[in-house]
């Protein structure tokens, strides 16, 4: 069993957090809001840490899952930051959805003080991260991220290494661009189905096995249905990454008219007050306008 510190206990990190507890790594966790670690401890077992860099210390492994690209810097840079406490040698794995370019930044900054970094982003919401089957797509050096796939596995179902620094989050981009499209079908085709007067649960029980199944169908057709928008990936978390790929596609030539569309409809969302909901609430735009 491995040393490990885990920065960051939001919906997902929470739970990942707890998986490498209980295959019984020895895990220190921080939390910006120091209430959310003593929850954890109190909760798993463990040490809760005042600092990123006291987290890392004696660390062979600092996972971190946190808010963007300024949080990220915040907890690996700085006098306090998980860098200054890690020792040569140690593997940074961040699970943080970012922009490949603060993953070159930090990659770069990382090997200079002989650490590691691996870019691991993960797919499969909280349910994934609360059930531990979570798709895990990484980038970084091929050694390191062979070392931290075992301790990976307590959270991952399918861990992936696609390239150099970067290809993690390069793919998942890939990732939200595909769902973005999906779920935006998704919901015209059930308010589509409720304006025709049919069952909107009756017709997906028919469809879905189909070629328009999928995960959001299987997952997401009933609670939209319901109008019950609290069960997954925040509205205000996908703009985050959606304007990641798209700032991305703006540098390497990429089109995404269906993306910045579909970006544009989740702000809509947002300023009806659902920036809180999870993703599936695009059909609640399409309800409340006619």
């Amino acid at each position: 069993m491995a040393k490990l510190a885990f920065l960051g206990l939001g919906v997902m990190g929470y739970p990942m957090a707890g998986h490498l507890r209980a295959e019984g790594h020895e895990v220190t966790v921080y939390n910006r809001t120091a209430a959310k670690a003593a929850a954890w401890v109190e909760a798993h077992g463990g040490t809760a840490a005042a600092t990123p860099r006291e987290a890392a210390e004696g660390a062979e492994f600092v996972m971190a899952c946190v808010g963007n690209d300024d949080d990220l810097r915040a907890v690996c840079l700085g006098p306090e930051g998980a860098f200054a406490g890690m020792d040569k040698g140690a593997i940074f794995v961040d699970h943080t959805t970012v922009s490949a370019a603060v993953t070159g930044e930090l990659y770069a900054a990382a090997r200079e003080i002989g650490v590691s970094f691996v870019d691991a982003p993960v797919s499969g919401g909280q349910a994934g991260a609360e059930n531990g089957v979570l798709s895990i797509m990484c980038g970084g050096d091929k050694a390191a991220f062979e070392a931290a796939e075992p301790v990976m596995a307590a959270y991952g179902r399918s861990i992936k290494r696609l390239g150099e620094s970067g290809a993690g989050q390069l793919t998942k981009m890939v990732n939200q661009i595909c769902i973005a499209g999906l779920v935006q079908g998704l919901a015209e085709g059930l308010h589509f189905a409720q304006k025709a007067g049919l069952d909107g649960k009756a017709v997906v029980d028919v469809i879905k096995g189909g070629a328009a199944g999928s995960w959001q169908m299987e997952n997401r057709h009933g609670t939209m249905l319901d109008d019950e928008f609290d069960h997954g990936f925040a509205v205000d978390w996908m703009r985050k990454d959606l304007g990641i790929c798209l700032s991305t596609a703006d540098e390497n030539g990429a089109s995404l008219p269906v993306t910045a569309l579909v970006d544009q409809f989740y702000k809509d969302v947002q300023k009806m007050g659902g920036g809180r909901w999870d993703t599936s609430s695009l059909i609640k735009r399409l309800t409340t306008m006619g």
